[in-house]
């Protein structure tokens, strides 16, 4: 450097202003996906899924399960086939669909090597509760009549397929039928009654959720429903009996109390239940293009190995 000349020193920016700069946009992409037009929403999500959720190292096939369509998501080389994931969509119970969800299945399948099965449940409010839990049971039965056994299936979800994973074994559970060897839950919503703490202390942070939005979900799905019925609130179910469960949230997800109450309940009613929360993260951050969301998916195909040892 020549004498009397000035460095120009460019400060780095830290983490935290890195993260709130993507939680921005993060904000934004969802804001462009959102839409009062229920159709227009669902439609905004199955872009984003086509756009997202491709790859050519991905192989998709569709399935028809009765009436009701799905698609099977695997890797395009050999494989295990002895065990298989059935996952529960997100979306509210509004929205969502196998398409817009191979933004975390294809992400699943890679990391474990494993099949996975997405099933398009019915929406709300065209049929609110109880027709996902009934169309869960109907893929569930699906897998047993390809010859899977209970103790070879994980039941995977995320936001409100979180909470279907969840009402669908405490289903099996109360019919005395055999349950999963697992439970693995992205950003679960497990309290339709909304009284976790994060509801108030995250409510500006969140990126991608607000307290309006879950009152209409909840008017879709749950109208004139009791909300502490553990089908529609997982939170006050019984866990007794339980396979091992491995739980994800972000630190700034108004829901990060129905993950964190899960998981205390879960440890008092001595179910094998497992808690990270990602600092800095928001609702379902798995589904987007970046490190943490496939060391996320990482973690998910560590636990599911441990437990299918």
């Amino acid at each position: 450097m020549a004498i009397g000349s000035k460095a120009i020193l460019t400060k780095k920016p830290s983490a935290e202003n890195i993260n709130q700069s993507m939680m921005g946009l993060i904000r934004k992409v969802h804001g462009m996906i959102e839409n009062t037009d229920i159709e227009k929403h669902r439609q905004s999500q199955d872009h984003v899924g086509a756009l997202l959720g491709n790859s050519r190292d991905m192989l998709i096939r569709d399935v028809t399960i009765q009436d009701m369509q799905g698609e099977w998501v695997s890797v395009n080389r050999a494989h295990m086939k002895k065990y298989v994931i059935l996952y529960c969509h997100g979306g509210g119970y509004s929205t969502g669909s196998s398409l817009y969800a191979r933004t975390l299945t294809t992400k699943l399948s890679a990391s474990t090597s494993m099949d996975v099965l997405c099933f398009d449940y019915r929406l709300s409010p065209e049929n609110p509760y109880p027709a996902a839990t009934e169309d869960a049971m109907k893929a569930w039965n699906y897998l047993m009549l390809l010859g899977y056994g209970a103790r070879d299936v994980i039941v995977a979800g995320d936001s409100a397929g979180g909470n279907l994973a969840l009402s669908l074994v405490l289903k099996l559970k109360e019919e005395a039928r055999i349950l999963p060897r697992g439970l693995v839950l992205m950003s679960p919503w497990t309290d339709l009654t909304s009284s976790g703490d994060s509801h108030q202390s995250r409510a500006e942070l969140d990126p991608v959720l607000n307290a309006p939005y879950l009152e209409r979900m909840i008017e879709n799905y749950a109208k004139e429903q009791d909300l502490e019925n553990p089908y529609i609130s997982p939170l006050f179910g019984n866990f007794g009996g339980f396979p091992p469960t491995y739980i994800q949230a972000g630190d700034n997800e108004i829901l990060l109390s129905d993950a964190t109450r899960l998981h205390q309940k879960m440890i008092q009613e001595n179910v094998s239940a497992k808690l990270d929360i990602f600092k800095g993260m928001w609702h379902v951050f798995q589904m987007s293009p970046l490190k943490p969301a496939y060391d996320a998916m990482d973690k998910n195909a560590e636990f599911i190995y441990d437990i299918c040892r």
